[in-house]
């Protein structure tokens, strides 16, 4: 190698050093070479270089690549361009695709060349470089293996990352061509066919994007191409995996198994871009992989139940290839496979012949099949041995591990859906097999695979409310009593647990496990049953628990953590939250129970949440049941003993944590507190302002967090509002009074050193004080807060920060509207009037308010301003309507930026009379209907532009939105009641904007100023109110 060569050579390997000093030397000095003509190629030619060793060569072609995503074109990185000479560019696309194509036999070598020409050819392909794709596809047909393999990594790059849509349609045929002469070629290594498969595969990504807008001509053509690729993927199924010795387990399966997970993949996926086409061919498909996963099951049974083999393994070109990834993308492909109408039929048609489920030979088999495939695998049960969290991830189905067992849940979930309580009848009559006499004790690795299905399709049936035959609930209750006799092995005692707690729900003989259940969270020597009767509990209770088991169950938590680490449960989330659950679940039998002495549940709810605050779900659960119990102690004497045991917890939280941190802790200890004054009595227990409000103020004074601020200015606020004596009567240290330091607060949260959002319940906080205070008690510092809100309100951008602010002169306009006017006219904000401030930002921003009250009392202030009818209104010009552009432009974000929104100008008098006509409408419940009936109508649209018989056949994905279910209708509705455009109906507000322009149109001024301004729409709205 020249000279510049060895030189970048070295420097390539001391990046690898582990010597800190010379590594970072060597990636300073290549970082100074980048402005070097020579550096993009001298590193081709390291990379090219057969004496230099592998990992230099993988370095220097991983450094082209990020040479070439910053430089060859103009657009490129986020770094300082570099621009590469076009003769330099050719050789570089030369060299590169030589390496690629050439024989090469090092694989690592090829993946890190081929990303480099995918990186060029998104640039270059093929106004610049039209000779890739017929060099690619030339070697195909005859070429070395290493020269295929090439040609294959550049097509899988050039298609998922390269070409555009418009590019594909023009070369699909030729590339899907090419790769179906390879898949099909028994002559070529399985990996490499495997490979082309998923080229194949990745076609169909695009395709689903282009048919879009050519609907008809890429359905014709992937009908065209599927009738010689459907029958070969049915192959490659349907093909036994070849007989394995010991000698070449680890290799044999390796090319079969890959190619075979690619071929599913392609099923799922054809499925899921053109239902229809797999249609026909569902059954056979259904077949073929049933008779394949019943044919490897022993093999699996071997290396992942009754040992520990390696599994989830993929090669360096993220091909899967051990056994585990085939098994469960066929498990997901036969849940895909039962949806099909015709699998469906044949099967029911089976069932008809036979009389019953249970003499249906396919329903007993698959049943054993789905057994078989549920059981716990040796990684499994020795990751439970150490982690119980792992355990109760998978019973909460927030496991991101899809395995075998889940897949076969999700199955049983859907044949019960389909078949209903003949599921059940099927799972029942293989299930008591393995409870047979002649059986009991001979696996309980089915016997527990088994009572795991049954979990599930049962709480599945709970959901939708769907009965379970008497018999079946009886005959399952006698095993779920056998598997918790089964001392010997806690998995199956642990999942009889379960399966009693789900039973319960649906047949009360099952609540007699529950004293036993209790009993077990403390005395089992299994972790493992401990904690899954933690999780049982709740569902005996949901069946109706008697209420004096309550204090038990709290003790019985109690126990369970007093012998645990508490430090180490702090990072088992999932027990945590399962702790939690079933804490607030018992704690809501009877909310009383948290003011009942020597019970601990409000010391346990605090502990959990103290070690694991920094977990949202944790936060979530404790703050939802602590408002439960505050909202149940509605008389002084029960709000006045919940006080005397939470107050010193909320202030040992403040204490042992840096308040000028953002701690967790902190922040859950603010919303708690909350939550503590809002429900609290009025007025607030002797004594309880002077305990909180020194570490409140304290709190407000110093921290910069926006989650620790905001409940702590919320939480004073309703101190203010239900206790203001015990505030102002307090002084701190300095003794300064409370109204005082609430001044200061205030005074802090406005400035500019605090974010909007931390600032966000400012004006609610300094409203309250206004009201409370009065101007007698403020003096001189009401109009230094009014101003100072004032000016926060002319440079906050966050809407509820806005809102906020604008609370404060909408509450003081209930009472003393023309004062406020006077008073903004008075001041200068910027070198502008204080009116013109305020109403610009009050008028741009009311129809986003959110709150019934906030909305409530807004309207009403704009009324009051109104009914004024001051000339420094009307003289206050602020924007009106948006001004629609006359252009069917499709407006991008780059052109939104250039081409900001227009607004009209009109007098503030005017843009009153227009949000109180929007608000009008809003309080009518009238603004969600349109929305709703907007969404449908677009779902409607969209399911008739589909509708080629593509969704004919199968039944719904869980992803389809189907707007005749109820439930779908709920929450769609309930994401629109939380949505700013939605308003629901007010009938208050309503009537007092009615009485308002009934009114205000009796005047001479309406008619003749502000009526004709109007726009039509909003006329013909009071018309129609003017004829209700």
């Amino acid at each position: 190698m020249a000279t510049m060569d060895d030189h970048v050579a070295q420097l390539l390997a001391n990046t690898q050093l582990n010597e800190e000093a010379p590594r970072q030397q060597a990636e300073i000095d290549l970082k100074n070479l980048r402005t070097n003509p020579e550096y993009p190629l001298a590193l081709l030619r390291i990379g090219s270089h057969t004496a230099v060793g592998v990992n230099i060569r993988q370095a220097a072609l991983t450094t082209l690549r990020k040479v070439v995503e910053e430089n060859w074109s103009p657009e490129g990185g986020d770094g300082p361009h570099i621009p590469i000479a076009d003769v330099a560019k050719e050789a570089l696309r030369q060299g590169i695709l030589e390496l690629v194509l050439g024989p090469e036999p090092e694989r690592k070598l090829k993946v890190a060349a081929s990303y480099v020409v995918s990186k060029i050819a998104m640039v270059d392909f093929p106004s610049q470089w039209p000779a890739l794709l017929p060099s690619v596809l030339s070697v195909m047909p005859q070429g070395t293996d290493a020269q295929l393999h090439g040609a294959l990594r550049i097509l899988q790059d050039l298609v998922e990352e390269s070409l555009s849509d418009e590019q594909f349609f023009s070369v699909a045929r030729d590339i899907i061509s090419a790769c179906h002469d390879v898949a099909t070629n028994p002559n070529r290594k399985e990996t490499h066919r495997a490979l082309a498969v998923l080229v194949f595969r990745s076609c169909f990504d695009l395709m689903d994007i282009v048919k879009e807008d050519h609907k008809k001509e890429v359905r014709q053509f992937a009908d065209e191409v599927l009738k010689a690729w459907l029958p070969f993927l049915e192959l490659v199924i349907s093909t036994p995996l070849p007989p394995q010795t010991e000698n070449d387990k680890a290799d044999g399966w390796y090319g079969p198994i890959a190619l075979k997970v690619q071929a599913v993949k392609t099923l799922i996926k054809v499925k899921n871009v053109f239902k229809t086409l797999l249609l026909p061919k569902s059954f056979d498909l259904f077949s073929a992989t049933w008779q394949e996963l019943a044919r490897v099951q022993p093999s699996y049974q071997g290396l992942f139940i009754d040992s520990d083999a390696q599994g989830r393994l993929e090669d360096i070109d993220g091909l899967p290839f051990t056994l585990d990834f085939l098994v469960l993308e066929e498990l997901d492909f036969l849940n895909q496979c039962v949806r099909a109408s015709p699998v469906q039929k044949q099967l029911e048609s089976q069932v008809v012949a036979h009389g019953t489920i249970t003499h249906t030979p396919w329903a007993l088999d698959l049943m054993k099949l789905l057994v078989a495939y549920s059981q716990i695998t040796q990684e499994e049960e020795g990751l439970w041995d150490i982690d119980v969290s792992l355990y109760l991830a998978e019973e909460t189905s927030v496991s991101s591990s899809y395995t075998a067992r889940t897949a076969c849940g999700d199955v049983i979930i859907k044949i019960g859906e389909w078949l209903k309580a003949d599921a059940l009848e099927a799972l029942w009559a293989y299930t008591t097999t393995l409870f047979a006499q002649g059986n009991a004790g001979d696996d309980w690795r089915k016997q527990e695979a088994a009572l795991y299905l049954f979990t599930g399709i049962l709480r599945d049936f709970l959901d939708v409310q769907k009965p379970v035959p008497e018999h079946i609930s009886h005959g399952y209750l006698g095993l779920v009593q056998y598997a918790i006799d089964k001392h010997d092995s806690p998995i199956l005692k642990a999942r009889g647990f379960i399966a009693a707690g789900t039973l319960a729900i649906t047949y009360p003989p099952a609540s007699t496990l529950f004293e036993r259940t209790i009993l077990a969270i403390t005395s089992d020597e299994s972790e493992l049953v401990q904690v899954s009767c933690v999780k049982a509990v709740e569902g005996f209770i949901e069946a109706g628990a008697p209420i004096q088991h309550q204090a038990s169950i709290i003790s019985a938590i109690k126990q369970f953590l007093d012998h645990r680490d508490m430090d180490e449960i702090e990072e088992a989330d999932d027990l945590l939250v399962t702790l939690l659950e079933t804490l607030r679940t018992t704690i809501c039998m009877d909310l009383r129970i948290a003011i009942t002495p020597n019970v601990p549940a409000i010391d346990l709810l605090f502990l959990i949440a103290k070690h694991g605050a920094a977990n949202f779900q944790v936060n979530m659960i404790v703050t939802e049941t602590f408002e439960e119990i505050v909202r149940a102690m509605g008389d002084p004497h029960s709000y006045t003993l919940l006080c005397e045991r939470v107050v010193p917890s909320i202030i040992g939280a403040f204490d042992v944590a840096n308040i000028t941190q953002d701690d967790p802790l902190v922040t859950l200890s603010a919303e708690i507190l909350v939550y503590l004054v809002e429900y609290g009595t009025e007025p607030l227990p002797a004594g309880f302002v002077s305990a909180l409000l020194p570490k409140l103020n304290k709190l407000l004074m110093t921290s910069i967090e926006g989650d620790v601020l905001r409940p702590g200015a919320e939480a004073l606020k309703y101190m203010l509002r239900h206790d203001h004596q015990q505030v102002f009567a307090w002084h701190d240290e300095q003794n300064h009074t409370g109204l005082e330091c609430t001044l200061r607060i205030i005074d802090r949260l406005l400035s500019s050193s605090i974010e909007d959002n931390a600032a966000s319940e400012v004006g609610g906080l300094a409203a309250e004080l206004v009201e409370k205070a009065g101007p007698e008690r403020l003096g001189p510092f009401l109009a230094q807060l009014l101003q100072a809100v004032a000016a926060r309100l002319d440079t906050a951008q966050t809407p509820t920060l806005i809102q906020s602010l604008i609370i404060v002169f909408a509450r003081l306009s209930l009472e003393t509207a023309q004062d406020v006017v006077n008073f903004l006219a008075d001041i200068q904000i910027n070198g502008q009037s204080g009116l013109q401030v305020v109403l610009a930002k009050w008028l741009e921003n009311s129809i986003n308010f959110a709150g019934y009250d906030e909305i409530r009392q807004n309207v009403i202030a704009l009324s009051k301003l109104y009914a004024l009818n001051d000339p420094r209104i009307a003289q206050t010009n602020v924007k009106g309507d948006l001004i629609v552009p006359e252009s069917n432009t499709i407006m991008t974000r780059s052109r939104a930026r250039a081409n900001p929104d227009q607004y009209t100008i009109v007098p503030a008098t005017l843009k009153i009379l227009k949000v109180l006509i929007t608000e009008l409408l809003g309080a009518s419940g009238a603004g969600a209907a349109p929305a709703v009936a907007a969404a449908a109508a677009t779902q409607l649209a969209e399911d008739a532009e589909d509708d080629d018989g593509d969704d004919d056949g199968w039944e719904d994905e869980p992803d389809t939105l189907d707007l005749s279910l109820g439930s779908t209708r709920a929450d769609l509705n309930l994401w629109l009641d939380d949505s700013p455009m939605s308003r629901r109906r007010d009938d208050e507000t309503q009537r007092y904007l009615s009485d308002f322009f009934l009114n205000a149109a009796k005047e001479n001024v309406f008619q003749d100023v502000w009526y004709p301004m109007l726009t039509d729409d909003e006329k013909v709205k009071l018309q129609e109110l003017a004829t209700q």
